[in-house]
């Protein structure tokens, strides 16, 4: 068994790393930082809204995906020339929204923000893709953690330190200081190796199309493995879907849900991840998955015993601890075994189907969760959350069915 220092001190997993934070980086750019930006501007309100709608390549990423798998660009080979194709396009997409005004050049800029989302969408699918198949088996559980907390420093900085920066510089030179730090990416991307894929590229546009699907509903226990994607983390779903009404209920601040979900959250949730990377190695996907989405249902807990303190800032601050630090766990066991599960012919595809089931679950269970809320009352509401862990953790058991 390898160290941890021997799988996480190699050129490989820093490059992972830089990935996860040039996966990272463009989501608030075109979310939450251009809202602020536009908002600064005196943009309409409701024109601020529709602009949630930007991001629908990241949804939809799975459409195109297929593309990514069949071609191959002439240059730095099938994942590595992708990676800089979508990268540069970023960095130039990023210095050319600076250069014009939210009021006077609404559409634009709207246009401009759909390119960069969907840019963004495509070098996530490539990520995605290069992670799974440059890696072992073995290190999956590393590999996972360190790209979703380079995702996550990203998600902090183009954020919370763009919005500080903002207060310092013009938005045009805020853009300008994200395009430089996206280039990092590019840069990881020409030092990387270009994976060894175990399988062929598909030979048509029809095969890298219809393949995929064919491919996986073929295995064994296929439906079953569906099934367990979407509702792995269904109780964390409900349990966080809810999270700053419920907190701003109890009489807490917006500056407490700011410093200690916001802020504390995120280190807990990096340590979770990291922690569980670390575990991985010893334990196996399987195993992890048992014990982390056991850990991650028990934390739900803590949000009931919140419910019946009420305004309790200690168990309020141990709350947000658990959740994010076991979910953090949770999410790089999910993260490795959807790796484990795509086929080297059809990594990009498959993995942007599976992950779409993510964003899948997130919509439909966050969308009764208020009307629940209101009907059981808080402490049955969570207890509810915690009792939906039972269907993932009963699937979890054909496991060994899915493996052979």
């Amino acid at each position: 068994m390898k160290s941890w220092s021997q799988f996480l001190l190699n050129q490989r997993m820093l490059i992972i790393l830089i990935l996860g934070f040039s996966s990272g980086l463009p989501l608030a750019l075109v979310g939450s930082t251009l809202q602020a930006w536009m908002t600064s501007e005196h943009v309409d309100l409701s024109i601020i809204g529709l602009f949630s709608l930007v991001a629908l390549p990241y949804t939809l990423k799975f459409i195109w995906s297929p593309l990514l798998d069949r071609y191959t660009l002439p240059f730095l080979g099938r994942r590595r020339g992708w990676l800089a194709l979508t990268q540069v396009g970023l960095v130039v997409s990023l210095i050319a929204i600076s250069f014009f005004n939210p009021i006077q050049d609404l559409s634009t800029i709207a246009s401009l923000a759909v390119i960069i989302a969907f840019l963004s969408a495509s070098q996530d699918t490539v990520i995605d893709a290069y992670r799974t198949e440059i890696l072992t088996a073995e290190e999956y559980g590393y590999g996972s953690a360190l790209s979703i907390t380079g995702y996550r420093l990203a998600m902090l900085f183009s954020g919370a330190f763009a919005l500080v920066l903002s207060d310092q510089i013009p938005w045009k030179s805020v853009y300008w200081v994200m395009a430089g730090v996206m280039s990092l990416g590019l840069i990881a991307t020409l030092l990387a190796k270009e994976p060894v894929s175990a399988g062929q590229a598909p030979q048509s546009l029809r095969e890298a199309v219809i393949e995929p699907f064919k491919e996986f509903l073929s295995r064994k226990g296929s439906f079953e493995v569906l099934s367990f994607i979407t509702v792995y983390k269904l109780d964390v779903v409900m349990t966080l879907a809810l999270m700053t009404p419920f907190i701003l209920g109890l009489g807490f601040s917006r500056t407490d849900i700011g410093a200690v979900t916001k802020g504390f959250g995120l280190v807990a949730t990096l340590a979770g991840t990291f922690t569980g990377g670390l575990w991985m190695a010893k334990l196996g996907i399987h195993r992890s998955l048992w014990i982390f989405g056991i850990l991650q249902a028990i934390s739900g807990l803590t949000f009931y015993a919140l419910s019946l303190l009420g305004h309790h800032y200690p168990m309020m601050v141990l709350t947000i601890a658990c959740e994010n630090f076991f979910s953090g766990m949770g999410n790089s066991a999910y993260s490795a075994f959807l790796m484990s599960l795509c086929n080297p012919k059809y990594t990009a595809t498959q993995y942007a189907l599976l992950s779409s089931l993510m964003a899948l679950t997130r919509t439909i269970a966050g969308a009764p969760s208020g009307h629940l809320a209101q009907s059981l009352g808080w402490p049955n509401y969570f207890l509810l959350s915690i009792v939906l862990a039972i269907p993932g953790l009963l699937l979890l058991t054909r496991y060994p069915k899915w493996n052979k």
